[in-house]
């Protein structure tokens, strides 16, 4: 059956047969996929019906997306759905074929956010990029690139603080679209026209972290295929900006993620990697949250002294912290923050009295700052420190506190933790405590 949509784009696009198959060649070398071979006849073929395989699909829509100025998917050529996501996997040598990735990885998250809603997360994902990263980090040899204006850089690196605030005091879900339209009209679009080496660098690290920052939100909101695939594109842009301290940042993140879907070993391998990369790099926020991240892995992985010691050295490391040294993608790294998560870390180690301090110092600082995310997430600690302690009373109350601050922000992971708190509460039966705790946990649900 001829594929009237290839036909039609071709057409309206202007290329010869014989252009469309050397454009797509030459693309196919920037993607680092020197073994794909086309010709004029090929492209017959594939107006006459046949579909090729990957990656010739997705090099061909990037061509005609190249050429219109704006996205064309192998949906809209009659080529299927594309691997665009299963690419945005790979952690690629290649700059250029990252900057197609990590914008087409943009595209698809604004334009077909129901395809991309089903991408799986993969368990052993990060284990190349952060060894790739790791290796050049450590031998760093940067080369030349092309051209944009500092101005351009700075008004990026300006919004990251809006988007970073927006995520803090409302969670991911809220703005984490706006973010990634704002990336595919403004940011991603420039790292097709880079210049200078020293400006490119910098465009890197500010698309680093805004990319990092759409992947946290992602994983914030439950979306942990697209979240695993933003992280990694931005740990090859910060690899590129030469920012080891980004790039250990981006790793925590992977930590984080990996600790919190059951893979506490390779949560734990990922801090590791971290902390060597900043052996180049100097941020006492970024190494206190890898220590306090490993401290996590290591209480799920049932190691009671390591995990303990670990806290001490998040601990250490926070308190050679200077706020106004550190990167504003640090600014989270707080005590609101680390004795939440240190506050997690005694729970699933069963000290229920060093729990309920890290929680209650958490809380604390959360109230003052209004961030009603953490101050969900740490209440639910403090509402299971009371459960170890068999206070059903004092763990009720936490946990409706729980619910009230979870009402006001995006987030699946403070849901999650009002789930977590259900779920701890059934050995009390059919208490009264326990049967209104699921009933405001089911409005909530109905309302989320």
């Amino acid at each position: 059956m001829t594929n009237d949509r290839l036909a039609s784009w071709l057409d309206r696009s202007g290329l010869s047969r014989g252009e469309l198959a050397r454009r797509v060649k030459a693309k196919a070398l920037l993607w680092n996929e020197p073994h794909v071979a086309t010709s004029t006849t090929r492209v017959r073929f594939w107006i006459e019906g046949q579909i090729p395989r990957q990656p010739l699909p997705d090099i061909i829509a990037a061509v005609f997306s190249d050429h219109f100025g704006y996205r064309v998917t192998t949906y809209d050529l009659g080529l299927g759905e594309g691997a665009g996501a299963e690419r945005a996997l790979v952690y690629n040598s290649s700059y250029a074929a990252t900057v197609e990735v990590v914008a087409d990885l943009g595209r698809a998250d604004v334009d077909r956010r129901n395809f991309l809603a089903g991408v799986p997360f993969a368990a052993l994902a990060g284990i190349g990029p952060s060894r790739d990263w790791l290796m050049n980090t450590l031998d760093q040899s940067p080369e030349p690139g092309p051209r944009v204006r500092l101005e351009d850089v700075t008004a990026v690196k300006n919004m990251f603080g809006e988007f970073q605030k927006m995520d803090v005091l409302q969670g991911g879900g809220s703005g984490r679209l706006i973010l990634a339209e704002y990336m595919n009209q403004h940011v991603y679009p420039l790292l097709h026209r880079t210049y200078s080496d020293d400006v490119r660098r910098a465009l890197c690290e500010a698309a680093a972290e805004q990319t990092y920052l759409l992947g946290w939100m992602a994983y914030d909101n439950g979306e942990h295929g697209v979240a695993q695939r933003y992280l990694i594109q931005s740990l090859r842009l910060a690899e590129e900006s030469g920012n080891a301290a980004l790039g250990s940042h981006v790793l925590a993140g992977m930590a984080d993620q990996a600790t919190l879907l059951g893979d506490p070993a390779e949560g734990r391998r990922l801090t590791q990697a971290g902390r060597l990369g900043l052996t180049h790099a100097n941020s006492p926020a970024c190494l206190a949250d890898l220590w306090c991240l490993e401290a996590r892995a290591l209480a799920l992985l049932g190691d009671k002294i390591a995990a303990a010691r670990a806290v001490v050295e998040s601990e250490k490391a926070y308190a050679n912290a200077r706020l106004d040294e550190e990167p504003e993608w640090a600014a989270f790294i707080d005590p609101a923050y680390l004795h939440g998560e240190h506050a997690n870390t005694f729970r699933d180690l069963g000290d229920a009295a060093s729990a309920d301090e890290h929680a209650r110092r958490s809380i604390d600082h959360a109230r003052s700052q209004k961030r009603a995310r953490r101050g969900a997430m740490s209440q639910a600690a403090l509402a299971v420190s009371h459960l170890q302690r068999n206070d059903l009373e004092a763990a009720y109350a936490a946990g409706v506190r729980t619910l009230n601050l979870t009402q006001q922000v995006r987030s699946s992971r403070a849901i999650e933790a009002v789930h977590d708190l259900q779920r701890r509460m059934r050995p009390f039966g059919s208490h009264r405590l326990v049967a209104d705790f699921n009933e405001r946990t089911r409005e909530l649900t109905a309302a989320a």
